[in-house]
């Protein structure tokens, strides 16, 4: 999702633009869900939106494109009419809609680990790769705030029957993260993760896989011998081809760097 402001619309076919900014289609790459105005989708997909969502969302316009879902998230929690209408744009078929709602669910203040995972669940198992990126966005910092609480109500979902639900136990808290804060906390001491990596290091799903070798070569970063030493005990317990890729994977850095 990354730090840019926005996609090239020429690049984009006029037709389709426009069934993206009236929300009657989804992004198929990132920069069309780039290129999309909010402003515009918005004025589509919630006409009654007062002036102060309207102002708020057109300011978010020119920021980043993870602080600007952040932005409007934050905008629609504080809308009554938006509010109102959550449940019908938690189901819109814009995928950029559907992610708003990921932001105004995790920028309720009052919301804690259990019920913020509860309510981010369906957008983290979202059929549309965008809003699952949202979702563990949107969660991150609730999530990182509460650690030892976060992970354990993680556990279960590394053995869901979903490998978007898994990938999400995984990615959520990465220690580095993709344009997200860095958890300290997991850079210093990886092994507090290990409650969620361990049911996956053997994970049949390659998107499942990719995110648990990355946490790993995250943490490598800071830590390079937890890292060789978790792997290396992975494959002495269980040599399975999955756990083999994984590890490749998750020492590629530290492999490159000799």
């Amino acid at each position: 999702m990354g730090s840019s402001t926005g996609g090239r619309r020429d690049d984009i076919d006029p037709e389709h633009l426009a069934a993206l900014q009236e929300g009657r289609a989804s992004a198929g790459t990132l920069a069309e869900a780039l290129a999309i105005d909010h402003g515009v989708l918005l004025a589509n997909v919630l006409p009654e939106a007062g002036e102060e969502l309207r102002s708020a969302v057109a300011d978010a316009q020119s920021l980043g494109i993870l602080k600007r879902m952040q932005r409007i998230g934050a905008a629609i929690r504080d809308s009554s009419p938006a509010l109102e209408k959550l449940a019908d744009l938690a189901a819109h078929r814009s995928d950029t809609v559907r992610g708003w709602v990921c932001f105004a669910v995790a920028s309720d203040s009052e919301i804690g680990p259990v019920t913020l995972l509860e309510r981010i669940q369906p957008f983290a198992d979202d059929p549309h790769f965008a809003v699952r990126e949202w979702a563990w966005m949107a969660a991150r910092p609730t999530l990182a705030a509460d650690l030892s609480v976060s992970i354990k109500l993680l556990v279960p979902w590394t053995t869901s029957a979903s490998e978007r639900i898994r990938r999400f136990a995984s990615e959520v808290l990465r220690p580095r993260g993709v344009w997200a804060t860095h958890i300290k906390e997991l850079k210093s001491d990886p092994q507090q993760g290990l409650p969620i990596l361990h049911p996956l290091r053997a994970d049949p799903s390659r998107y499942v896989q990719d995110s648990v070798a990355n946490w790993i070569n995250d943490a490598a970063k800071t830590r390079p011998e937890w890292a060789r030493d978790l792997c290396s005990s992975w494959l002495a317990d269980d040599p399975a081809p999955e756990t083999e890729r994984i590890v490749k994977r998750a020492l590629r850095s530290l492999t490159k760097a000799g």
